[in-house]
């Protein structure tokens, strides 16, 4: 059987399965820990600490683990790297064939961790739905299910497992700021939190060369854009996802942009005073959060850490 992108998919995610959620994946994934950045007051979220390095595999492994029975065949999906990784890992858990497409300039350590774990690696285009589309015809042709990377009810319900840890770990929070990229983090952490906790704020994060969210909060509807650039190789999508933006415009309060330079001081910040690997794209919460007036109460969501290693060089100075 073929994953297809159909309503069963699309159904509208609910706290309770978020909860469900959490106790599915408790098996595979890990609880991260909450640092405190004592010069400015934060607390990171550190996903970067997650298996994997993201916190992609609790989306990923949620939805697999609620298909095994059409995965038997294999499974695919389309990734910058990060929702990659998090499939082949969870597939070679599970005992199942993963393959990955990639785009061509994929960030090289990304694809290596994806071949080590035992997947086939796919180099296919440049952007989002160039791969994507190319995946969906493997799909079709090889008879592999499609695990899609954010525009999912499970995928958005694994990532919103990470909203209840925030609130458990630190029921003080007043803000917490969450990357967005094609929205399923976005849309798990927020309807988790606003619906157990609508005091708390949600701000969604973007980079200001690839800033679809708000650009569609913006004209009250899912806006493509025709271009986006950024070093945060993880959140460069032309548009929303449909399920995810449905979630995102109800559940989240503002939606702000960060820029290239906020990204890399956030980065180094992260290494300095936390002792934390931060991606670009695991480090542009952080950024909004550094800028934030008051942010003692401010939760930030550093959402991975795998890094170019010449892109840590570069950062991290001589």
């Amino acid at each position: 059987m073929v994953y297809t992108l159909n309503r069963n998919a699309m159904h509208t995610p609910t706290l309770q399965d978020v909860l469900d959620a959490e106790r599915r994946i408790a098996p595979y994934v890990l609880r991260t820990p909450l640092a405190q950045m004592w010069s400015a007051g934060i607390r990171a979220k550190l996903e970067s600490l997650q298996v994997t390095g993201s916190f992609k595999p609790r989306g990923a492994f949620h939805h697999l683990l609620r298909r095994l029975q059409v995965c038997r065949n294999g499974v695919i999906t389309a990734s910058s790297g990060n929702h990659g990784q998090a499939v082949a890992y969870a597939a070679r858990e599970l005992g199942l064939k993963a393959t990955v497409v990639v785009p061509e300039d994929v960030v090289a350590v990304k694809a290596e961790a994806i071949e080590r774990l035992g997947a086939e690696l796919i180099r296919h285009g440049l952007t989002t739905a160039d791969r994507m589309a190319f995946a969906l015809q493997l799909a079709h042709e090889r008879g592999l299910h499609y695990a899609p990377p954010y525009d999912d009810a499970d995928v958005i319900t694994g990532q919103g497992t990470i909203g209840l840890e925030v609130l458990n770990e630190f029921p003080e929070v007043q803000v917490v700021y969450v990357p967005c990229g094609g929205g399923g983090l976005i849309s798990g952490v927020s309807l988790a939190i606003k619906t157990l906790r609508p005091d708390v704020r949600v701000v969604g994060v973007e980079p200001e060369g690839a800033a679809c969210f708000c650009a569609s909060w913006k004209a009250g509807r899912r806006v493509r854009l025709d271009r986006v650039h950024s070093i945060a190789d993880g959140l460069r999508a032309v548009e929303p996802g449909e399920l995810t933006w449905a979630c995102a415009s109800r559940y989240v309060d503002e939606f702000v942009t960060v820029s290239e330079e906020d990204i890399r001081a956030a980065m180094r910040r992260l290494l300095t005073e936390v002792k934390v690997l931060a991606e670009p794209s695991g480090a542009v919460a952080p950024a909004a959060a550094f800028a934030a007036p008051d942010p003692r109460r401010a939760v930030a969501i550093v959402s991975g850490g795998n890094i170019d290693p010449t892109l840590l060089r570069d950062i991290a100075g001589p």
